[in-house]
């Protein structure tokens, strides 16, 4: 059984470091290759690997250039696909597993029969809370609430610690590298779990080392970073239209929210924030990306 951990990274050399260590004291490291993907690094990422190169611990790719999370993603789960890994789980640069991540993983699968399309990891911020920005999402209206069964299904996860067959991969094809950052995780769990059942792993736990434990938010947003939320209010709409009426319904309820949000909250710039809010989900109704497959996959001719 091979597993190619894919960890995705950008000017973060220290917290990757502390990533590697734990992925190399995984206790089934014996099935685990490590696949570093780096979106062009400026911060030394790649002398810092030096040791790990040339030990042949890890395998490091440049990508180049900055591809955003979502093209990391893509990179390489289309490596790990085409380089005949058995399984894929996928990860950032900040996200630190346990022990007994990975093998908590392979037990989920045997008790499961491997009937699932993919498994995803208890997530626990610094302070070992839930990290709320890596709730899954249980119905289109509800997130996780379970953190003890074993097995919880699941529709939509973040790639911070995923957990999928190769074989998934090949028939429901790659993330959308053009979402570039945002949404790219829960469209691309969701374009799943719409076929298959997939799941919450509980046992399987990992650490999210975050600067904050709160998800995005435009209203309190620094206004040098507002530029991003271009991405999240167009990618969100590709997502939710998927989901027919009650899709629509929950992006109209969504946008309605974040709008009271901003006016009530916002301390500068409100109208600039609306108007990304508006702006942006207006770009999403004509955005359309293809979905690419790996190389040799039936459905790419």
């Amino acid at each position: 059984m091979r597993v190619a951990g894919i960890v995705v990274t950008y000017n973060r050399k220290e917290l990757l470091l502390e990533n590697i260590e734990a992925l190399l004291k995984q206790t089934r490291a014996d099935c685990l290759t490590i696949i570093v993907i780096d979106n062009n690094s400026t911060d030394g990422t790649r002398a810092s690997l030096e040791k790990y190169v040339e030990s042949k611990r890890i395998i490091y790719v440049n990508t180049g250039e900055n591809l955003g999370g979502a093209g990391g993603f893509h990179y390489g789960i289309r490596y790990a696909a085409e380089h005949d890994f058995d399984y894929i789980w996928v990860m950032d640069d900040d996200c630190i597993p346990t022990e007994t991540a990975l093998e908590s993983f392979f037990n989920a699968s045997k008790k499961l029969d491997g009937k699932f399309g993919f498994l995803a990891s208890k997530v626990l911020w610094k302070d070992y809370n839930i990290c709320k920005m890596n709730v899954q999402r249980s119905t289109l209206w509800r997130d996780v609430a379970d953190w003890d069964t074993e097995f919880v299904p699941i529709i939509m996860s973040s790639f911070v610690s995923l957990f999928l067959p190769t074989q998934i991969v090949q028939e429901y094809g790659l993330p959308i590298k053009e979402f570039f950052i945002w949404t790219d995780d829960w469209e691309y769990t969701r374009r799943i779990s719409l076929k298959l059942p997939c799941y919450l792993a509980n046992q399987s736990v990992v650490i999210h080392k975050s600067n904050n434990n709160f998800g995005a938010n435009i209203a309190t947003e620094s206004s040098d970073r507002l530029n991003r939320y271009d991405y999240l209010y167009r990618n969100d709409v590709f997502l939710y239209r998927r989901e027919g009426l009650n899709g629509f319904l929950y992006e109209m309820l969504r946008i309605m929210f974040h709008t009271l949000k901003v006016i009530k909250s916002a301390r500068d710039r409100k109208i600039e924030r609306l108007k990304k809010i508006y702006c942006a989900t207006y770009r999403g109704l004509s955005f359309h990306p293809i979905i690419e497959y790996p190389k040799d996959n039936p459905k790419d001719k």
